[in-house]
């Protein structure tokens, strides 16, 4: 399961492997990010002025300012890791992203965005609802798609630049650093106030994208693949087709339905799941064809 790329990018974190250290370090990491939203809060509620209602409106991401509002809060957890590992961690920033970031990513993601292209040819199981005016989405589209990036950006910073090596240097068993994050991750997800008998659904989902995620990040030595495949996952749920009630402010089109429906929702989770093993194998056969698969 260790690969050469993996190792490397792993050694930087064998020079302060203690779990103490991994612990305090996602604590500071959450520290940064609350201290981040709370200050944007307090900059929301200042620009309102007092008669311009609760900040927390702009949190509901049913209009496109609260999208972009809820995804520029992620900017406190994209920074925490970088600031950990520098003045904590005493490793430069930049071993949190591993090896060619950059061409992982684009690699990912356009292998992602053509499967999910390909998925439009197959019938959808309901009528979708237009959300978002043409003129109003492209008027967003740019510091939308820059949010996204930040977005998925920050959590594959905590999960799989920062938690998955810092793991890893202190456990050789896979089922540790690439389940335990996975685990994390999924349970971030479970929400039953909004998803109702659909919650371990979502969560299965979002563990299942974990180890996809996690299992990227093994074979390149980086986090850039995971980084793709997750930024045109979010852009496609946020932008094209969101579920209503779901960050849907800024869609084109949203479902009919929210995260509770029973009837609809499951068939269409499974039907995700399948495309996501899709997209890894694609990617998977894609670097073993140009000689980046695992090594050693």
């Amino acid at each position: 399961m260790w690969t050469h790329d993996f190792a490397r990018f792993v050694a930087p974190a064998r020079a302060h492997p203690a779990l103490w250290r991994l612990a305090v370090g996602l604590v500071l990491i959450l520290a940064v990010y609350a201290l981040t939203v709370a200050a944007l809060i307090a900059g929301l509620a200042v620009a309102a002025g007092p008669d311009g209602g609760s900040p927390a409106r702009f949190f509901f991401g049913d209009t496109p300012e609260s999208v972009l509002v809820l995804l520029g809060s992620f900017a406190g957890m994209f920074t925490g890791p970088l600031l950990v590992v520098r003045w904590f961690h005493r490793a430069a920033p930049a071993t949190l992203f591993g090896a060619r970031p950059a061409a992982t990513f684009a690699l990912a993601a356009t292998i992602t965005a053509l499967v999910f292209l390909a998925t439009l040819l197959l019938p959808a199981p309901f009528d979708a609802v237009r959300q978002t005016p043409a003129g109003t989405f492209l008027l967003y589209l740019a510091p939308a798609l820059a949010g996204i990036l930040l977005q998925t950006g920050a959590e594959e910073l905590v999960f799989r630049g920062y938690l998955q090596p810092q793991l890893a240097a202190r456990f050789s068993s896979p089922l540790v650093w690439m389940l335990v994050p996975a685990l994390v991750f999924g349970g971030l997800h479970y929400d039953p106030a909004t998803a109702g008998a659909n919650t371990p659904w979502i969560v299965a989902a979002a563990v299942l994208f974990g180890l996809v995620a996690a299992d990227l990040t093994r074979v390149t030595g980086g986090i850039g693949a995971a980084w793709g495949v997750h930024f045109v996952n979010n852009a496609s749920a946020i932008l094209i087709l969101a579920l209503e009630g779901s960050l849907s402010g800024l869609a084109l089109w949203r479902t009919p339905f929210g995260a509770d429906d029973m009837a609809t929702l499951p068939p269409m989770i499974l039907h995700d799941m399948l495309v996501t093993v899709i997209v890894w194998l694609s990617i998977r056969l894609w670097l073993a064809r140009d000689g980046g698969a695992a090594r050693g």
